[in-house]
């Protein structure tokens, strides 16, 4: 029985290994919380290990400290080229509490360079296989909207996007979301005009599941400095163990078959003018929502911890 187990991982291994990288597209606030960091270090964790290829970034907090640390982070990790689309006339203008503190004075190279964020979309996505990117926004719907409202916009997401995947509403009636709330016209065009399958991380999933202040002690051990620690020590005061919002977005999007959540029915999400999100079940909906019980919260805990953490290759 043991040896059959072990064909069966090795089996389950080499598919994987096979599989060709799924491009990311991976749309944030980085800065309004710490979340966006440990997020994005997940996803070059992802890259190492073969199973994505980040291809683009995009910025919806409109803070120019804002892509200078999506760059900086990228820097470190080794992919200084990846491209960063920046929001115009966005939100949440505010330096927040550790974009600049965590970069400035040249402890972490990064470059000033980025592009309109509804340009870079529409170029990343245009040069990407039909039917293949995976697209996380974790922040606000200003530049997915955008680019639906852009020429031709519905039409090329719906030949090239497989799936989006949000950190965004909340299922469980609480109150309007932060990232819906703070561009409410936004969010309202994403999920009226979005073509294709969506899921949905509420608030509600990353709030029960924390990323722990010893991992941030420890883990990151392999290294003398690195700005998505420094970026985590500067947010609050240290020690603290955070929610895990945008990371379970992440998770959810690119390990689907792990079986860390479960999917709700099929249905609907609508927003209301407050920010509220409710959902409404259809047997033809595109959208989904995530649902977590304990046992998967602790194999969602340990797989983040373990992403995040990856040293660099």
């Amino acid at each position: 029985m043991k040896r059959k187990l072990a064909i069966l991982f090795l089996a389950a291994a080499l598919a994987l290994s096979a599989a060709p990288p799924i491009p990311v597209i991976f749309d944030t606030d980085m800065g309004n919380d710490i979340d966006d960091a440990l997020a994005l270090a997940m996803l070059h964790s992802l890259e190492s290990r073969g199973e994505i290829r980040l291809v683009a970034v995009t910025v919806t907090k409109d803070n120019p400290w804002a892509p200078r640390f999506v760059s900086a982070v990228n820097t470190f990790y080794g992919r200084a080229a990846i491209p960063i689309g920046m929001v115009k006339n966005g939100v949440t203008k505010e330096d927040g509490n550790y974009l600049r503190k965590s970069i400035d004075g040249g402890r972490y190279p990064f470059s000033n360079q980025t592009q309109d964020a509804v340009e870079l979309l529409r170029q990343t996505l245009a040069a990407q296989p039909d039917g293949s990117v995976v697209v996380i926004q974790v922040g606000f719907s200003t530049n997915l909207a955008r680019l639906l409202d852009s020429p031709g916009g519905r039409e090329l997401i719906a030949k090239k996007v497989k799936l989006l995947s949000l950190m965004a509403g909340d299922f469980t009636n609480h109150g309007p979301e932060y990232n819906v709330k703070e561009d409410v016209p936004s969010a309202k065009k994403l999920v009226a005009g979005w073509p294709t399958p969506t899921v949905w991380s509420g608030f509600e999933i990353g709030q029960t599941i924390k990323f722990p202040a010893r991992s941030i002690s420890n883990d990151f051990a392999w290294s003398a400095k690195n700005p998505v620690v420094d970026g985590y020590k500067n947010y609050m005061k240290f020690p603290y163990d955070r929610e895990t919002w945008d990371l379970t977005a992440v998770l959810a999007a690119l390990r689907p078959d792990a079986g860390y959540f479960t999917l709700s029915q099929p249905g609907q999400v609508a927003v209301d003018d407050k920010g509220m999100t409710k959902f409404q079940a259809a047997a033809n909906g595109r959208d989904r929502y995530l649902i977590v019980n304990d046992l998967q919260r602790a194999r969602v805990l340990e797989a983040l911890i373990w992403l995040a953490t990856q040293p660099v290759h």
